[in-house]
Formats: C-alpha cells, sequence, structure tokens
C-alpha cells in the first residue's frame, strides 16, 4: 500500500471517555431518523467485506457469527458487507441476485436481531462491479490473450503475416520496444491486467449498464426487504460500476457521461427504480465519495452537487467514503489482480498510523462537512454519515455538535472492539481496546482471506466453541466481553 513520504508516525489518542450519565445525555448516543426507519443511537458499523461467504455467495455460519458480534456491542446501525446484486461468480462474497440467496440472508436478519436484543438496525449494501482479471505472465499474454491487429502489423512490417509469427516477434521484444506497439488499454492489460470501464460502450454489456442496472438493483432491495433488512444503502463508491458512472473520468457518450447531469442520470435512475421496487416506507441512502483523489476524478465542488441531487431526490441517508480507485492502484505481481486501496486514494480511503502531517484520524470530516452543508443550504435534512479514523467519544460527539455530520460510523474500531459501543455507554470506556491502524485488517482483505484484527485473534484461542480459520491460527471474532451487570438494566438508568 502506497504511504505518504513525510512517514510520520501517529498513535490513536481517544481522549477522554465519558461517564454513563454523560453518555446517556450526549448526541452520540441520542436517536436520529433515517427516512421512516428511527436509530437508537447515531454510531454506524459501516460496510466491511470480510470474505466469510461461500464461493458462491451464500451466507456461512462464520458470515452469522461476524454479524452477530457487532451485534452485542449495539451500535445503532450495522451495513452488511457489499453484496453483489448480479448473478454471477464473484468468490466469497455475499450474493443477493437471486431468490435462493433469500433464506441465509435471513438468518443473518435474526442472527443480528437477537444479538443486539433487537436494539441495532441492520442494513445490506447492494453492489455492481465489473470484470477484472489478474496480470498475466508478460509471454502468455502476448501468445494468448492480446488480440492480434492489423495496427500491430503495421508497427512491426509484418502485413500478412499469421498472427502466430505477430505473437512470437512481440515475445522477442524488449519491453520499451513493445510499449512503442501496444495501444494504453493493451499496455494496460499486460503490466496490470484486464479491466473493464463503463466508457468501454463497444462492448455489448457495457453499453446497455443503464438499461439493466436499475431493475438489478431494484430486484436486490426487493430481497432484502423480503429477508427482513431495515433497509438498503446502493453501493455508489469506490471503483465499482455506480462510482465510475459518477466521476469525471466517465466520458460516455450516450447520454450517461460527461457532463455532471448525465454521470449523475444512471444513480438517480437507479434509486428511482430501487424506491418505486420497495416503497416509500423502508430507507434507501447510498455509500459515495465525497472525493474520488485520483486525477481527474471528483473533487469536493463535485460531490457536494452530487448529495444535493441525491437528498432532492429523496434519498434517506448519504454515506461518505473517500477514494479506493483502480486508477491510481499499484502495479499487482504476476497472478494478483489489481487492488484499488493500494495507491494514493486508496490510502485516503483507509489512512495508517504512519502518515503525513494531517495524520490518519478524520481526514474525510472536511469535504463531509462541505457536503453536509451544501446539502442543509438547499433545504433538505438528509442525514450524513461521516466515517474515516474516528475511535475517541469526544471526536464523535463533536462532530455532531458542530454539524459536521449526523450519524458517525466506526470500522476499523469497531473490528478492534465490537463492545466499543456498549463500553462507552456504561462509562466503561478505559475498557476499550482502542484500534492501531496499523491496516493488519486492510492485508488480509487484500488478499482475500478472512479479515480480522491482529489485537485480538490469536487470545483465547482454548476458548469452547470459537470458529477459526482454516489452518487453525486466527479466531474469526473477537473474544465475547462479560461486563458483570445486567446490561438493559443499566442503561435504563438514564442520566442522573
Amino acid at each position: 500500500m502506497w504511504r505518504p513520504a513525510e512517514r510520520v508516525r501517529w498513535k490513536a489518542e481517544p481522549g477522554r471517555w465519558p461517564s454513563r450519565e454523560e453518555a446517556a445525555a450526549s448526541r452520540l448516543f441520542g436517536p436520529v431518523a433515517i427516512g421512516p426507519a428511527a436509530l437508537e443511537q447515531r454510531t454506524w458499523v459501516p460496510a466491511m467485506v470480510p470474505w466469510r461467504a461461500t464461493g458462491d455467495g451464500y451466507v456461512t455460519p462464520e458470515v452469522l457469527d461476524w454479524y452477530a458480534r457487532f451485534a452485542r456491542g449495539r451500535p445503532g446501525a450495522i451495513v452488511v458487507e457489499a453484496t453483489g446484486i448480479r448473478d454471477i461468480p464473484s468468490g466469497p462474497l455475499l450474493r443477493i441476485g437471486d431468490d435462493r440467496f433469500i433464506p441465509g440472508l435471513r438468518e443473518l436478519v435474526a442472527a443480528v436481531r437477537e444479538a443486539s436484543g433487537g436494539h441495532t438496525r441492520l442494513f445490506i449494501q447492494c453492489l455492481d462491479f465489473l470484470a477484472i482479471r489478474r496480470r498475466p505472465d508478460r509471454a502468455r499474454y502476448l501468445r494468448e490473450f492480446l488480440r492480434v491487429t492489423d495496427a500491430h502489423r503495421r508497427s512491426l512490417d509484418m502485413a500478412g503475416a499469421p498472427d502466430a509469427e505477430i505473437r512470437e516477434r512481440l515475445v522477442a521484444l524488449d519491453d520499451d520496444a513493445l510499449a512503442g506497439i501496444l495501444d494504453g488499454r493493451e499496455l494496460e492489460a499486460l503490466r496490470m491486467g484486464y479491466r473493464e470501464r463503463v466508457t468501454d460502450t463497444w462492448l455489448p454489456h457495457i453499453a446497455d449498464l443503464p438499461e439493466k442496472l436499475p431493475g438489478l438493483f431494484a430486484g436486490a432491495a426487493v430481497r432484502a426487504r423480503e429477508a427482513g433488512f431495515d433497509g438498503v444503502e446502493l453501493h455508489y463508491a469506490h471503483a465499482y460500476t455506480m462510482a465510475s458512472f459518477l466521476s469525471r473520468l466517465n466520458t460516455r457518450e450516450d447520454g450517461y457521461g460527461g457532463a455532471l447531469e448525465n454521470r449523475l442520470r444512471l444513480p438517480l435512475e437507479v434509486f428511482a427504480q430501487v424506491r418505486s421496487a420497495v416503497g416509500a416506507d423502508w430507507p434507501v441512502g447510498c455509500r459515495y465519495l465525497s472525493d474520488d483523489i485520483v486525477e481527474g476524478g471528483n473533487r469536493v465542488d463535485d460531490t457536494a452537487e452530487i448529495g444535493v441531487a441525491f437528498a432532492a431526490a429523496g434519498m434517506d441517508f448519504l454515506s461518505l467514503s473517500r477514494g479506493g480507485r483502480f486508477e491510481d492502484a499499484a502495479v499487482p505481481a504476476v497472478g494478483a489482480a489489481a487492488y484499488p486501496y493500494t495507491g494514493p486514494s486508496g490510502y485516503e480511503c483507509m489512512p495508517q498510523y504512519i502518515s503525513d502531517q494531517q495524520g490518519p484520524f478524520g481526514r474525510n470530516v472536511a469535504p463531509a462537512a462541505a457536503i453536509r452543508a451544501a446539502v442543509r443550504d438547499a433545504g433538505h435534512a438528509t442525514p450524513v454519515v461521516v466515517t474515516g479514523g474516528i475511535h475517541g467519544f469526544g471526536q464523535a460527539e463533536g462532530l455532531l455538535e458542530a454539524g459536521q455530520a449526523d450519524v458517525i460510523g466506526f470500522a476499523r474500531q469497531a473490528l478492534a472492539d465490537p463492545d466499543w459501543f456498549l463500553k462507552v455507554r456504561l462509562g466503561r470506556g478505559d475498557e476499550v481496546t482502542v484500534c492501531e491502524y496499523t491496516n493488519y485488517c486492510e492485508a488480509l482483505d487484500q488478499k482475500h482471506v478472512p479479515v480480522t484484527c491482529k489485537l485480538w485473534d490469536r487470545k483465547e484461542m482454548d476458548e469452547p466453541g470459537i470458529l477459526k480459520t482454516t489452518d487453525g491460527k486466527r479466531r474469526l471474532t473477537a473474544p465475547v466481553w462479560r461486563p458483570g451487570l445486567d446490561v438493559d438494566a443499566a442503561l435504563a438508568e438514564g442520566p442522573d
């Protein structure tokens, strides 16, 4: 993963923890409306992909255990990982592209309800993505995958030569000479692996995305409602299809690219069809980027306009992330796929403790606050969820007090300690395991293996009944916290 040149080492400093009475009187632990639904508190666990589904997208015992563990901490809401809306292979990622997935998702909802005592709302994030291939071996790419064209023949002065001779000539060239013959996309496929873009409209399945995607998202949302979820989060962020339609880098010429009004067209059509399918009495919001970070992408001026358009359309919440794009990803090893969190934009999405003078905490606050201000200035009260390195009560409460956010997302901190929410509410914040922001979890995610936290994944390994990785070396969820009191009774006492 890319790191800033300054390499300043930071330590997470959560600050003073509140007493139980202070927590009970806080904004953070007060209610908030998310469209037609209500959260008991303004705390939110954003979607994180844990790589625990089956290879064909079904819920597993490991998936149930993962979400139940977060639910035992009783956050206001949990968003289930990015879940594929198409019925296509996607590895150990949950899917919702067919009715056969509903029973497992219904089990997931029930597990969270039981573990949280009914206190935590559960949303599901619905995702579409385009094809990406692993970086090929150089010779194999040139001999098997490259489509030989007349342009290659002209460059090599080999008019009329059979494909096999062209390929062998290309294999024999050094890298500099090869770079003068292959075009930009061919070189990218060689050096990074093949990747589809929303602008590849010469491909029929890319050209008809605006026709297909609204129905696919709507079908997924209907299944989510049938499974019992409290709402849906449309995934319009990072390196995936809908974020690519929103980005300034989208130059489609069919009315769905170029000017912002055109780039907004498909995201708004998707939302409209989802809303029509599930009704107005069920929350629908989205996750999108406050800043693309990459050259030529959206900046805050663009994303503020996007937020206003989404709020005006009637979205029930806006959850903001940043970066995480393919355009600046690191070159993968041969046999590996490009990973969109390895470049500068990926760092902005998941900054770690080695950082620059700004530090890794709250880097998304200022752009998110600007978007929220634009939404408010336009007359909309749409709740804005802000995430990014927030780990202390004072940090979170300060953002709410300053009007910079309406809901606070805790991703890596919730992974480090799923009981953060209960511990702080009970006045026992000094028992919190504070995230160190080493991005151990992100490194596991990059490998598409089960994500855990180094602060607990090798502790209490003899605990009966725990689930472990297939090699038996890591536990899959944090040890259970036992507060030694009746939590419901303690919370019911309220402030003095």
